[in-house]
């Protein structure tokens, strides 16, 4: 159901940098874009290490409104976001998303896979940290 830019946003779209404008929007959205056939609209996913935190969403909301201005076609529908946080508040969330009217939303995720893997597995996965630096360097 979905396409991928395959590239972080503002890698294949190097032809709006004339204006400086995509140059500094790519440095504050550190996502991965992904574009859904059926819904059709784009959709920006940011995977985060820590807890949720409420500046999140004014940064997410600062993606969509990039992507929607500079990338998304007048036929195509508004960009959704997707924050994928190791561990979120609701109550937190619900106040960080209220008067935000782009589409948000916040899950938590688990690792808990990592302990169910075999031993020898384990040790041929990258950890976290080490994805994480592989990400930063890009």
């Amino acid at each position: 159901k979905y396409y991928t830019e395959n590239e972080r946003m503002g890698g294949s779209y190097s032809e709006k940098d004339a204006s400086g404008g995509m140059t500094e929007v790519a440095k504050s959205c550190k996502v991965e874009l992904f574009y859904h056939l059926k819904l059709r609209c784009y959709v920006v996913v940011e995977l985060k290490a820590d807890e949720f935190d409420p500046r999140d969403a004014g940064q997410m909301s600062f993606c969509l409104s990039a992507v929607d201005d500079l990338i998304r076609k007048p036929e195509d529908q508004p960009t959704i976001g997707m924050l994928l946080c190791k561990r979120k508040n609701r109550i937190v969330v619900e106040y960080a998303l209220r008067d935000n009217f782009k589409p948000i939303g916040v899950a938590s995720y688990e690792t808990k896979i990592l302990n169910s893997l075999p031993d020898d597995l384990k040790g041929s996965l990258p950890t976290i940290e080490e994805l994480e630096e592989e990400f930063a360097t890009k």
